[in-house]
């Protein structure tokens, strides 16, 4: 029988996620992987999948679902147990293993979870072969192993491990400059994923670490969200331990966001391009980021006589614009930073490794004192309800109501007016049942006013 998929599961290019108990259950997260399993196989990318999960109290019996789906169709399975989504991608291309599979919500709050699916090499399910995935998903139901080729599943604990030890042999490190630093930082995991890696990290990195968050239980103290909003208490421990940084990462830790040492939560949109300017002074070439991702990138990159190409949003279809540019470095203005001499996938890890270079080459220059030197924006983010079924309408009401500019509707609707250096992006949420308003302008009123104004256009077409 095909998969019966629940009507409220999220589906897109970043999976499938929903509610645990109501949308997503052990029999859906089976029945996935089984299918996923039979793809892989079908596909001839071979047998041998990798699994890893964040600390969600769910994860467990997620994961054990997975497996079990997985080798109900005669896979071969490595657990990883609880990692960083960067680490299991690191595992999948490292093993050569036909694909992974990441039993994590990322970002959503404790009460979601969700299964992502890694290909060979390392990357996210392409958007052209998630179509086809999730076909076989809506079709029959895939054949089942005899009992003499089931398998039994592998433990690796040594991922976390690796994954440092990659981190610290990058080009764009000075090791002896970080460490000679011996920089205060204030670090928050929220109790996700991170937990296992980033003290352990930071310690390597020479770091007096001041932490927060740092067991991996899955009990998220704040909404796990790294947003400049749910960081307040990263700010005071920054303060009261006179730190130079706060880092702060989702609880798969492929998102990394920043607070300066005054205690100020900087946004996530600030950690790609402080990122990339270390990069890019090492080894400039071309970058990639979403449509929504801030202009200040664009400047950074500018700086360094390079430039920037902007893909849709989702980490797989920015990953598929670096790899077809060679880009040097790339990621998402949701605090996702895209390294791929380590490898293509977001990694806050490694971007938090870029940030404490960042300060090292300044070591006597606060960070709120370089920040004051890029040019300033303010970027403003709502989400609202809108029924999904009318988005050309309200997409043609925006180019009707909105002053002329520069046009991109490759996801969703994005408009840009360059002699202002403002835009405006509205596109449906892929992992929220919700629609996304963005707009980013020198002044916070221009950029608020194109929120609002967009917000009543689509209320407007909602109510006619």
């Amino acid at each position: 029988m095909p998969i019966r998929l629940p009507p409220d599961l999220m589906v897109s290019v970043s999976g499938f996620r929903g509610r645990v108990g109501a949308g997503v259950t052990p029999e859906l997260f089976a029945g996935l992987a089984a299918a996923y399993g039979s793809f892989l196989q079908a596909e001839g990318y071979g047998n041998h999948v990798v699994i890893g999960r964040d600390s969600r109290t769910s994860g467990p019996m997620l994961a054990r679902a997975a497996v079990a789906g997985l080798l109900s169709v005669g896979c071969r399975v490595t657990e990883l147990g609880i990692v960083p989504t960067p680490t299991l991608m690191l595992a999948v291309r490292d093993t050569g293993a036909a694909g992974g599979l990441g039993v994590t919500a990322s970002h959503n709050p404790a009460e979601w979870n969700a299964l992502k699916f890694a290909v060979k090499g390392g990357t996210f399910l392409p958007p052209d072969r998630m179509e086809r995935f999730q076909a076989l998903v809506r079709g029959e139901d895939p054949g089942r192993a005899p009992w003499d080729r089931i398998a039994t599943p592998t433990r690796d604990d040594s991922w976390p491990q690796r994954h440092l030890e990659r981190i610290l042999d990058l080009p764009f490190l000075n090791l002896d400059r970080i460490r000679a630093g011996r920089i205060p930082v204030a670090l928050d995991c929220v109790n996700g994923a991170g937990g296992v890696i980033m003290p352990e990290l930071l310690a390597r990195l020479g770091c007096e670490v001041h932490g927060t968050g740092l067991e991996p239980d899955g009990r998220f103290p704040r909404d796990p969200e790294p947003t400049a909003a749910n960081l307040s208490g990263l700010g005071d421990l920054v303060t009261a331990s006179r730190a130079r940084i706060g880092l702060a990462v989702d609880p798969d830790a492929d998102r990394l966001s920043l607070v300066d040492e005054r205690g100020r939560a900087l946004g996530e949109d600030l950690t790609l391009a402080l990122a990339a300017d270390v990069v890019l002074a090492r080894r400039p070439g071309a970058v990639v980021t979403n449509l929504s991702t801030s202009r200040v990138l664009d400047d950074v990159a500018a700086k360094h006589g390079c430039r920037v190409i902007r893909a849709p949003v989702g980490e797989i279809n920015v990953v598929v614009r670096m790899m077809a540019e060679e880009a040097v470095v790339g990621g998402e203005g949701n605090g996702g930073v895209i390294v791929p001499a380590l490898h293509n996938t977001r990694d806050a890890p490694v971007g938090a490794a870029l940030l404490l270079q960042y300060l090292a080459d300044e070591p006597g220059v606060p960070l709120s004192e370089r920040i004051a030197r890029l040019p300033s924006y303010k970027i403003v983010k709502e989400k609202v309800s809108f029924p999904r079924d009318r988005l050309d309408d309200a997409y043609a009401a925006l180019v009707r109501d909105l002053p002329p500019g520069d046009s991109d509707g490759s996801d969703g609707l994005r408009l840009e007016w360059p002699a202002e250096a403002s835009w405006l992006h509205v596109r449906p949420s892929g992992t929220e049942p919700v629609v996304r308003l963005i707009a980013e302008a020198r002044e916070p009123a221009s950029a608020r006013a194109l929120v609002d104004g967009a917000r009543g256009t689509l209320q407007t077409v909602a109510g006619a």
